[in-house]
C-alpha cells in the first residue's frame, strides 16, 4: 500500500453527501473502557442512516481483531520513522452497516485487555508512542491511500489518542477539514519533553502555540489548536470548560477559540438500550408495561445474591471507580443508608484497586444488602438499568454522561449531581415539576454526601408514599428522545462549518 496520495485519484464529492472518517481509540462492541466507545460506533452509524459516507477506524486490538465481521487486509503501510510495516484491515461493524479499518500494529496494538492499561492497572509505559504511531496513519488515512480508494471530507478525531493526527495534517501537502470532540477533559495525553523529542515531532511545535503545556507535550492540545472545530459532549459542560474550575488548565485556550469552540449533546442507541426489545433482560417491558419492570428487580436480585424482594428500594450505580465520578460519596453515604433493612444497592465497577477492595468488604459485611460485580459486563449493565428502582450517578464533573440517559429509557429515575450533561438530560423532580409532569430524576447541587443522602432520602419518601407519582416519573422520563439522529444533524452542521473553513483558508493561501 502506497502511503502517499494524488489529490486526482479519488471520486468527486456527490452534493450532500459527506465523507467522513471518524478516528478513536475504542468503539463498542470491538474494545470498550467507557462512554466513548459508544459514542464512536453510534455517531457513524446514525451519520450513513443520514445518507453520509462514515467510516471509523480504531487500533488493531485483539479482541477488535476477532470480532470485525468479514475482515480483509488492505495491504501494508510503510510509516516514515518505523521499521515495521504496519498493515490495515477492513471489515464491518459487528452491529452496524458501518465500515471499520483496523490499524494492525501487533508491536503497538496487540495486547489482551485494556487498551490503555496493563492488567495491574498502570498505564501502559509506551502509550505516547503506540497512539503516535496511530495519528500518523490516521494522517495518511485523512490524505486518502490508493488501497482504500476513498478519502475523506473530514477528519473527526476524538480524545487526546487522536490530537496528534491534526498537528501532523497542518503541514501535509492537502488535509480534510478536521473537527475534534474532547469526551473529557481531564484526560490530556500529557507526557515529558524527551518524550516529544523522542518521537520525533517538529521543534518548532514546542511553544505555546502549539504543543507546549506546561513544559510538557499535550497530546489533546493537539487536536484543539490545530482543527477548524472543536466540540465537547453536552452545551453545559463546553460553558464549565471555560472556567477555570473545570478546564483543566486549558480554560484560557477554549476561551481563546471563541465560536470555533461548542458543545453537542451526546445520543444514545436506543436499538441497544431499548427495554421493550432488549434481549440481554429477562423480561421486556415499555412505559404501557411498566409494571413488568419488577420482574427484572427480581431476576438482578437473584443474580447478585441479594433477597429477591418487591418491596425493597433498590439503587443502582454502573461505572468507573475514580473520583470524578463521586463513587467516594457513594460509599460515605452506605452506612447510614443501609440502616434501613429495605435498601438494597447494585454495584457493577471497576477502576482503582483500593476502592474495588472497600466495595468488596462492604458487600462481604451486608450480604443482604449490597451486591458487587469488579469488572466491566454489558449483560450485567443492561440487567441493572432494567432492574434498579434509582441509579445513582454523583459524578463531580461528567463532560455528558450516557448512563443516565439509559436510565431514563429503562424507567430507572437517575439521582445526579447538577454538572455537565446531566443537567441538560435530567428534569429535577421539584414539587412544581412534578406537578407538571415534566421532571425526569433527581438533582442535587453540591457534590457532598449529606447533599447525595438528601437526593437518595426524597427518591425513597416518593417511592414509598406516592407509588402513582413514583410511576409518572418514571414513565415521563422513558418518553424522552435522546436519540443519535438530531445529534447526528448537529454534527452534520458542525462538519460543514469545518469545509466553509478550510476552504476559506485554502483560498486564502492561494490567493
Amino acid at each position: 500500500m502506497e502511503s502517499s496520495f494524488s489529490p486526482f485519484a479519488f471520486p468527486a464529492l456527490e452534493p450532500e453527501r459527506l465523507r467522513i472518517l471518524v478516528a478513536s481509540s475504542e468503539a463498542h462492541p470491538l474494545i470498550k473502557t467507557g462512554g466513548l466507545a459508544d459514542v464512536s460506533a453510534s455517531l457513524p452509524a446514525a451519520l450513513r442512516q443520514l445518507g453520509h459516507d462514515a467510516r471509523l477506524v480504531i487500533p488493531g486490538y485483539p479482541l477488535a481483531m476477532r470480532q470485525l465481521r468479514e475482515p480483509k487486509p488492505l495491504g501494508e503501510i510503510r510509516v516514515p520513522g518505523y521499521r515495521t510495516a504496519i498493515r490495515l484491515v477492513e471489515g464491518r461493524h459487528p452491529d452496524h452497516d458501518l465500515p471499520v479499518y483496523l490499524v494492525d500494529a501487533p508491536e503497538y496494538f496487540a495486547r489482551e485487555g485494556n487498551p490503555y492499561c496493563d492488567p495491574t492497572g498502570r498505564d501502559w509505559g509506551d502509550n505516547p508512542d503506540r497512539f503516535m504511531l496511530f495519528c500518523r496513519v490516521l494522517a495518511l488515512m485523512a490524505q486518502g491511500l490508493p488501497a482504500i480508494g476513498w478519502r475523506p471530507d473530514v477528519f473527526h478525531g476524538n480524545d487526546w489518542q487522536t490530537g496528534l493526527a491534526p498537528t501532523l495534517l497542518q503541514e501535509a501537502p492537502w488535509s480534510p477539514a478536521r473537527v475534534f470532540t474532547i469526551h473529557n477533559l481531564a484526560y490530556q495525553g500529557l507526557f515529558d519533553r524527551a518524550t516529544f523529542d523522542r518521537l520525533e515531532l517538529p521543534p518548532a511545535l514546542w511553544n505555546l502555540a502549539g504543543l507546549e503545556f506546561h513544559q510538557r507535550l499535550s497530546f489533546i492540545k493537539g487536536g484543539i489548536v490545530f482543527s477548524e472545530r472543536i466540540n465537547t459532549v453536552s452545551p453545559t459542560y463546553a460553558e464549565e470548560v471555560r472556567t477555570a474550575r473545570f478546564g483543566c488548565g486549558l480554560d484560557g485556550l477554549l476561551r481563546q477559540i471563541g465560536q470555533r469552540f461548542s458543545g453537542i449533546l451526546n445520543g444514545i442507541d436506543y436499538q441497544v438500550w431499548n427495554p421493550a426489545g432488549d434481549p440481554l433482560i429477562l423480561q421486556n417491558y415499555d412505559a404501557e408495561r411498566f409494571g413488568l419492570k419488577t420482574e427484572n428487580k427480581l431476576d438482578v436480585q437473584r443474580e447478585l445474591g441479594l433477597p429477591r424482594s418487591e418491596d425493597a428500594f433498590v439503587l443502582g450505580y454502573v461505572g468507573r471507580l475514580v473520583e470524578q465520578k463521586g463513587v467516594d460519596l457513594i460509599q460515605a453515604i452506605l452506612p447510614e443508608l443501609l440502616q434501613d433493612p429495605r435498601v438494597q444497592v447494585m454495584i457493577l465497577a471497576s477502576g482503582e484497586r483500593r476502592s474495588e477492595q472497600a466495595l468488596l468488604e462492604l458487600a462481604a459485611a451486608n450480604p443482604r444488602q449490597i451486591g458487587v460485580y469488579i469488572g466491566y459486563d454489558e449483560t450485567r449493565a443492561h440487567r441493572i438499568e432494567a432492574g434498579c428502582d434509582a441509579f445513582l450517578m454523583p459524578s463531580r464533573f461528567e463532560p455528558c454522561g450516557l448512563n443516565q440517559i439509559y436510565s431514563l429509557r429503562y424507567g430507572t429515575p437517575p439521582i445526579v449531581h447538577r454538572t455537565g450533561g446531566l443537567v441538560d438530560t435530567v428534569v429535577p423532580a421539584t414539587p412544581e415539576n412534578l406537578a407538571k409532569g415534566t421532571a425526569t430524576g433527581f438533582v442535587f447541587d453540591e457534590p457532598t454526601p449529606a447533599a447525595l443522602l438528601g437526593a437518595v432520602r426524597w427518591a425513597m419518601r416518593l417511592y414509598r408514599d406516592d407509588p402513582d407519582g413514583w410511576r409518572r416519573l418514571a414513565v415521563t422520563g422513558m418518553s424522552q428522545d435522546f436519540s443519535w439522529e438530531s445529534s447526528a444533524r448537529r454534527y452534520i452542521e458542525l462538519y460543514n462549518d469545518a469545509i466553509a473553513d478550510r476552504m476559506a483558508l485554502e483560498h486564502a493561501r492561494s490567493a
